[in-house]
C-alpha cells in the first residue's frame, strides 16, 4: 500500500494573498484579496496539502494579521512572521527513490494572485 504524499506550500501574504500595502497603511486601507487566491488556497487545503504563510510583517502585527486572515476565510496551517524582505530561498534534498525536484519555485507578479499556481494532485503521483 502506497502512502499518499502531500506537498507544502510556502506562501507570502502581502502582494500574493492580499494586494500589497505598506505596514503603515494597514489601519487606513483594508485588505483586498488578489484574484483567484481564496479558491486556490481552498483547493490546496482541501487536497490535504500543508499551507505555511510567510510574511515580513513584524511579530507585533500577528493578532492583526490572524484577524485579517480569518475575516477572509483564508485556510492555513502555520504562520511565520518577521522574515526578511529580501529573496526567500527554499532548500530541500532530492529523494533517490523518487527522482525530480522537491523545491519548486513560483515567482508571481505583485498582486497577481494565485490563480495560475498549479496544485499538485496526489492521484498524479
Amino acid at each position: 500500500m502506497t502512502q499518499k504524499k502531500y506537498d507544502t506550500y510556502f506562501i507570502d501574504i502581502d502582494g500574493t494573498i492580499f494586494k500589497y500595502r505598506p505596514f503603515e497603511a494597514y489601519e487606513h486601507h483594508p485588505a483586498e484579496l488578489t484574484p483567484g487566491t481564496l479558491k486556490k488556497l481552498e483547493e490546496m487545503y482541501g487536497a490535504g496539502h500543508t499551507i505555511v504563510l510567510t510574511t515580513a510583517r513584524p511579530e507585533y502585527l500577528r493578532e492583526f494579521t490572524v484577524t485579517e486572515l480569518l475575516d477572509f476565510g483564508i485556510p492555513w496551517h502555520q504562520l511565520v512572521m518577521g522574515i526578511a524582505r529580501g529573496p526567500r530561498h527554499l532548500v530541500n534534498d532530492m529523494s533517490p527513490s523518487n527522482p525530480g525536484p522537491r523545491a519548486i519555485p513560483w515567482n508571481l507578479e505583485r498582486d497577481e494572485g494565485l490563480a495560475g499556481v498549479v496544485v499538485v494532485s496526489n492521484e498524479d503521483r
